[in-house]
C-alpha cells in the first residue's frame, strides 16, 4: 500500500535502519546461537509476501523426508507473555494467528516468544538431545538469533515498493545481499528478470502458490479477511470463478468480535448470499466467533498452497546444511 503523503518520514525510518545496522555491526546487539540450526525464512516486506504459506510448505516437506523440524514464531497479536507451545486446538489470541495457522497445517511443533530464542531454548528443552531444524517464520529482520540459512521470499511488488511508512518495505531491495537464498513465484516475471540480473549466490527456490477452496462451496459469496494484502485473496477468488456479491476488509490480524459478526450477518442479510468464504489465517483467528457465523451460513476456507519447483534440491540443500552443522 502507498501512502505518498508519508513520504517525508521515510529519511528518518532509514536512518532508524542504519543505527541498528551500526550497532550490529559493531556487536552491541549480541545474537543467541541455538543447538541446532536456524533455517529463517523472510521478506524485505511488512505483509503479504507469503511467508507463513511457504513456511508451511517448507515444513511438511522436510518432515515428510524424515528431517525433525519444528517452528518458532514470535506470535504476533497474541495477548501472552510467555514463551509457549502451539497447542493447534487453542486460540488466536493465546498463540497468535500464525502459529495457530502453521500448527493445524502441519504436523510439526511450534513454539511462540517475542524473543524468538526463547521459543527456540524451549523448543530444544522439549526435543531433547535429538537435532531439530528450526523453522524461523518471518525471520529475516529478527537478527539477534543466529541463522544458518536465509531464506528470503522477493517479489515484483517489493522491486517497486518504497520503504515505511510511505510503502510497505521494513528494508530497502539492497538488504535482499544478506539473503542466502532467494525465494521467487514462478510466474513473477518482474522478479524472475531482476534475479537474473542479479543472481543469489546461494541460488533461488522457485515456487507456484495454488489457492483452493471446497468444491461444494455454493455461490455467490460474502467474501472477508483481516490480512496485509487483501486483493490478492479476493482476485484468486475471482480468478477461480468465484462470483463474489459483497467483499468485506478488515485490518491485517484483526480480532473478531460480535461486531465483526454483525457486520457480515448485514452483509448476508443485504445481499441474499449462501455462504461465506475466508483465508485460512482468518478462520484461525476465528475462533469460537465461527460458530456464531456458521449459525446465518456456512463459512467455508480458500487455502492457500506453495508447491515448489525442485524440492528435490531443497532437501539436498538442508541435509548438506544438516551435515555441516553436527560435523
Amino acid at each position: 500500500m502507498r501512502r505518498p503523503g508519508l513520504a517525508p518520514l521515510v529519511p528518518l525510518y532509514a536512518a532508524g535502519l542504519a543505527a541498528r545496522e551500526w550497532t550490529l555491526r559493531v556487536g552491541w546487539e549480541q545474537k543467541k546461537r541455538l543447538r541446532c540450526p536456524v533455517v529463517s525464512v523472510g521478506s524485505i516486506s511488512a505483509g503479504g509476501a507469503g511467508k507463513t504459506p511457504l513456511t508451511i510448505a517448507l515444513a511438511r516437506l522436510l518432515t515428510a523426508n524424515g528431517i525433525a523440524t519444528d517452528v518458532l514464531s514470535r506470535g504476533f497479536g497474541r495477548k501472552t507473555e510467555q514463551a509457549l507451545a502451539v497447542d493447534p486446538d487453542g486460540e488466536a489470541e493465546i498463540f497468535g494467528d500464525e502459529p495457530l495457522l502453521i500448527a493445524r497445517h502441519t504436523a510439526v511443533p511450534v513454539f511462540v516468544a517475542k524473543q524468538r530464542w526463547m521459543a527456540g531454548e524451549l523448543a530444544e528443552r522439549r526435543a531433547g538431545d535429538g537435532c531439530t531444524v528450526h523453522l524461523l517464520d518471518d525471520g529475516f529482520q529478527h537478527r539477534q538469533l543466529e541463522r544458518a540459512l536465509d531464506v528470503v521470499l522477493v517479489g515484483g511488488e517489493d522491486l517497486r515498493d518504497h520503504l515505511l511508512p510511505a510503502g510497505n518495505l521494513r528494508e530497502p531491495k539492497s538488504a535482499l545481499h544478506r539473503a542466502e537464498v532467494l525465494a521467487v513465484r514462478e510466474e513473477d516475471e518482474v522478479a524472475l528478470a531482476w534475479l537474473k540480473k542479479h543472481p543469489c549466490d546461494g541460488g533461488a527456490w522457485r515456487y507456484r502458490r495454488v489457492m483452493q477452496w471446497p468444491h461444494e462451496m455454493p455461490q455467490p459469496v460474502v467474501a472477508f479477511c483481516g490480512i496485509a494484502k487483501p486483493e490478492q485473496f479476493l482476485d484468486g477468488l475471482r480468478s477461480g470463478g468465484i462470483a463474489i456479491q459483497r467483499e468485506l476488509i478488515f485490518r491485517d490480524h484483526q480480532p473478531y468480535s460480535h461486531t465483526q459478526i454483525l457486520q457480515l450477518r448485514r452483509a448476508m442479510l443485504d445481499t441474499g448470499t449462501r455462504a461465506f468464504v475466508t483465508t485460512a489465517k482468518d478462520m484461525a483467528r476465528l475462533g469460537r466467533a465461527a460458530e456464531e457465523l456458521r449459525q446465518i451460513a456456512p463459512v467455508f476456507c480458500a487455502e492457500l498452497e506453495v508447491i515448489f519447483f525442485d524440492p528435490a534440491a531443497i532437501i539436498q540443500r538442508i541435509q548438506k546444511l544438516l551435515a555441516a552443522w553436527n560435523g
